[in-house]
């Protein structure tokens, strides 16, 4: 990002929120200059108005500016971190047993988010919403037909990072999948042994439509 609008950003994520007279004060800048590298932020969903205000109770109102949640991205975030440490301790203290029990309950509650099927839906269909579905859950999924089976390519492991430690967010992944599309689902790849993304196969002669 250039440099003047990574630092619109840092005040705005340091105050909540400015106007452009408070902004053009601390950047040492012409109202101008501002405004035109706020339009910019603006048209990126970075930044957006968030009200008026007076100064001093008096004058003519200011527009009020503020951060998006799309621009709380910008900012180092460390939930990877937090997961990773949270399941070590989980770990730690309960029987394995218990862990995977935990990982199962989490498949079934995201199973049962997506889409149901519907009596005679044709396979093309059923998988269309599924990838929508799991796109939505951020694996950017998409589905293919191949000699005599289907594919589905989850391209976006939601868990990177957690999952490099933690095998089973892949087994939760898996039982996810069997629960959602039951009809003979298996793995040929996977990112953490290394291939671009992972892949879950379909046999059409086995696939129930």
């Amino acid at each position: 990002m250039q440099p003047i609008r990574r630092r619109i950003t840092e005040i705005l994520k340091e105050n909540g929120s400015a106007t452009v007279a408070e902004l053009a004060e601390q950047l040492g800048m012409a109202q101008v200059s501002v405004r035109h590298h706020l339009d910019i932020l603006v048209g990126e969903d970075l930044v957006v108005g968030a009200g008026v205000r007076r100064r001093d109770g008096a004058g003519r109102p200011s527009q009020v500016y503020a951060l998006t949640p799309v621009a709380l991205k910008l900012f180092p975030q460390r939930y990877d971190t937090l997961a990773g440490d949270i399941i070590v301790q989980m770990k730690a203290v309960l029987p394995a047993n218990e862990v995977r029990g935990m990982f199962a309950r989490m498949a079934e509650k995201a199973a049962r988010e997506a889409p149901a099927p519907l009596p005679g839906q044709p396979m093309e269909e059923r998988l269309a919403e599924v990838t929508e579905f799991l796109t939505e859950k951020g694996y950017n999924a998409r589905w293919e037909q191949h000699d005599g089976r289907f594919e589905i390519h989850a391209c976006n492991c939601p868990y990177l990072g957690v999952a490099d430690h933690h095998s089973e967010l892949c087994l939760m992944d898996q039982m996810m999948m069997l629960r959602i599309l039951p009809e003979a689902v298996r793995r040929e790849s996977r990112a953490l042994d290394g291939a671009s993304h992972c892949v879950y196969v379909l046999e059409i002669q086995k696939a129930k439509t």
